[in-house]
């Protein structure tokens, strides 16, 4: 019989209860550390992230020097995933990939060998076809790290071990910038120009409480490796630095190039960091398209190595400020580069700083890293004068050091105890090899002796005295300066700078040139737009079942207004219409107009004039033009129908006087005085109706009377009409005799 005592009463091992919230909240708070810290947010010493730091280090291990040979990407990759970095192999290929692209870095630090993407926003090839190696600039990142420069840690699995940061002889937080996102906060640096970033840490050295209004004067700006200009004001460039937040306008540059007979047309040679340059060709040629830029005829890339992107005009008349500035409106030629200075600080607290602070933590860092360095070499010179010293002894008893050696079993010992050595200096005489006793000589050893004290003494100085520290690295930064800065090779700036004067928007109309179109609309809602004012009772082609519904004359500078059985109003310019030679298009792929909705009128929108507008129960309202007009494709919701109520009239508003007709052939006449003007609603009740709801209603003048027109289509007023008027809401009175069977007024 099997034991009551089952499996589930009996405790499991190494299981703990706790809290499902304090579970939750702890393990979260370690992976918004362990992002925050080891992932998106870059160290403001060496301005790297971890896995940036991984690959130059492993890079530099494979002894992939700027002067050595390339090695397939495939291998660093590998090395870097199986060594340092414990996470996809695409990841890091993908990392190391853009610190090779010239166009997203200010200075690579990969000099990459193959097809390592490029501007059009084209991948990189498979890391299996690549090839890479380090630059003197990355090289220069890790210059000190065998001089014990800075900590090392273990790696993943306690097999080898990696630098927590790199040495870093000059600012690359600034220089190339960095972005990334973390759990709760994000981080955006633009690249600078190292030149100007030197020139700034030394005057920070000379002057510790230097204000960034002084800062700027060496740093005026971000210096991104595609060029362009920056046309953002000084004094928001100011507070951005200051705050560590803010913003870069920053357009594309751009020349007009003459051609024959006049013309002209626009070449843009540098275009904003970060922006795809086939997806940018691809938006214009987009708006050309759809007409919303009139005035420019054609885009086309003629790029090669570098870029060239050709504008041509519509016509050689438009004004070339006009056509860019629309262009920098609705394209990525401008953008807003955003500064999010998010930093860690000593490589752990995250920070938002200012261009002082980052400036400042990299100074500390290269005082930290010169100390180091120098008491490494210190200890070197230590140790180098010990065996010195034991050089001298045994030079001046080398007889009896030669007799030792050949005749005691233990020569070590005995040296030590006769001429008062140490186990360093003992090893080092039993290690030398016996071609070197012709070098030894004594004035030889004792010159090294003496040099070595020299510099000895010269480390104790720098080590005691920080005016000697900080003169050291302002010389060891002016030597990168002279290797890496404006007179080297690509170390000019090359983003420019610019104020934008106030420029007036042209509207749309303003760029259409002026034309007489007529336009027709069908029935099933197709649309065209025909050159000239043709006959409006012309006959027309249409498709099969479809027939002829709206017909008026219009300008090509002219908007429509398409009031629909929704409630809605929809504004289209007659310039985005299609021609005339075939049947047109739906208007409902150029509106979002829903299937089931039906148009209830078309008009050029004028916007001085008022309208009623009226839906199928009777309820209505007067609405000013302007309130009309539309912004989106959705249009603009003004009378509010719900259930199978529809919008049915919208007429422009006359004389003094409304009448109404319903579907049970009832009149009523009012006052327009007791209709509301509103900008959006239900509107109140016009007439009373038992069965049925509105058929039409139209404004009218009292005096001139109402006109509609009889079955034999003759125009017909009537003036007395007092029989019909009474108060808004009211039942009304049976139409007059010859009134439209339809029960529409005109």
């Amino acid at each position: 019989m099997k034991d009551k005592n089952t499996i589930a009463d009996k405790p499991i091992p190494f299981i703990t209860t706790e809290p499902l919230s304090r579970a939750i909240g702890e393990r979260y708070l370690q992976y918004a550390l362990s992002t925050i810290m080891h992932r998106a947010l870059p160290d403001a010493r060496d301005g790297l992230k971890p896995v940036h730091r991984r690959i130059l280090f492993a890079m530099r291990e494979l002894k992939l020097a700027a002067n050595s040979g390339f090695r397939k990407s495939a291998k660093i990759s590998g090395d870097v995933m199986g060594n340092y970095h414990p996470h996809g192999d695409a990841a890091i290929y993908d990392a190391m990939a853009r610190l090779a692209q010239d166009f997203n870095v200010r200075y690579p630090l990969v000099d990459g060998q193959g097809n390592f993407g490029n501007i059009d926003g084209d991948n990189p090839a498979a890391s299996r076809y690549t090839e890479a190696r380090l630059t003197k600039i990355a090289q220069a990142l890790m210059e000190g790290l065998s001089e014990n420069a800075v900590d090392f840690q273990e790696n993943y699995d306690g097999t080898l071990s990696e630098p927590i940061v790199l040495p870093a002889s000059f600012p690359n937080l600034l220089a190339n910038g960095s972005s990334g996102i973390a759990v709760g906060m994000a981080t955006n640096i633009p690249p600078h120009n190292l030149d100007e970033l030197i020139n700034a840490c030394i005057h920070l050295i000379k002057a510790p409480n230097a204000r960034i209004e002084t800062l700027i004067e060496y740093i005026p700006g971000p210096d991104f490796p595609t060029g362009g200009i920056i046309v953002e004001p000084n004094k928001n460039i100011l507070e951005a630095y200051k705050s560590g937040r803010g913003s870069f306008r920053l357009r594309s540059k751009w020349q007009a190039e003459k051609l024959d007979r006049g013309q002209w047309q626009i070449v843009i040679t540098e275009i904003p960091y970060q922006v795809q340059k086939s997806k940018l060709i691809e938006k214009i040629a987009e708006l050309i398209n759809s007409k919303k830029i009139p005035i420019l005829a054609d885009v086309r890339d003629e790029s090669t190595e570098e870029v060239r992107i050709i504008l041509e005009p519509r016509a050689k008349t438009i004004d070339q400020t006009v056509l860019m500035e629309t262009l920098f409106k609705q394209t990525e030629l401008e953008i807003r580069f955003s500064l999010n200075l998010n930093v860690l600080i000593d490589g752990r607290t995250p920070k938002v700083c200012s261009l002082k602070e980052v400036l400042n933590a990299f100074l500390q860092h290269q005082q930290d890293v010169l100390l180091r360095r120098s008491q490494f070499a210190l200890e070197k010179i230590d140790h180098r004068l010990e065996v010195l010293e034991g050089y001298i002894v045994a030079f001046l008893n080398l007889d009896r050091v030669i007799e030792i050696i050949r005749n005691e079993d233990h020569p070590k010992s005995i040296m030590i105890a006769e001429f008062d050595l140490s186990e360093t200096q003992a090893e080092a005489i039993l290690n030398m090899r016996l071609r070197s006793l012709r070098k030894l000589e004594e004035i030889e050893l004792k010159k090294e002796h003496e040099s070595l004290l020299i510099r000895r003494a010269n480390l104790e100085d720098l080590l005691g005295d920080e005016a000697i520290q900080w003169k050291e690295i302002t010389k060891q930064l002016r030597e990168t300066q002279k290797e890496f800065g404006k007179n080297s090779e690509g170390g000019a700036r090359r983003t420019e700078f610019a104020e934008v004067t106030a420029f007036e928007e042209v509207p749309i109309e303003a760029m259409i040139e002026r034309e007489a179109i007529t336009i027709v609309c069908s029935k099933m809602s197709w649309i065209r737009a025909m050159k000239g004012h043709i006959d409006l009772e012309q006959e027309l082609k249409f498709k099969d079942g479809d027939e002829k519904k709206f017909t008026f004359h219009a300008e090509t500078t002219d908007r429509i207004s398409i009031f629909a059985t929704n409630g809605r109003f929809y504004t289209l310019s007659c310039s985005l219409l299609p021609g005339g030679r075939g049947m047109g298009e739906p208007l409902r792929l150029m509106l979002d107009i829903p299937n089931e909705v039906e148009i209830v009128d078309i008009f050029i929108t004028k916007s001085d004039r008022q309208f009623l507008v009226a839906s199928s129960t009777g309820d209505g309202f007067i609405i000013s033009e302007t309130e009309t007009i539309a912004q989106t494709k959705n249009g603009k919701q003004i009378l509010n129908v719900k259930n199978k109520t529809r919008a049915m009239v919208c007429r422009p508003l006359i004389g003094d006087h409304i009448a109404c007709i319903g579907e049970n052939r009832k009149m009523l006449i009012f006052p327009i005085t007791e209709l509301p003007v509103m900008s959006r609603g239900k509107g109140v009740r016009m007439q009373k109706y038992k069965d049925g709801g509105l058929s039409d209603a139209t404004s009218f003048n009292l005096k001139l009377g109402l006109t509609w027109k009889d079955p034999a289509n003759r125009q017909r007023t009537e003036i007395n009409l007092e029989d019909w008027i009474s108060k808004r809401a009211a039942s009304g009175r049976m139409a007059p005799r010859g009134f439209p069977r339809d029960n529409k007024f005109n």
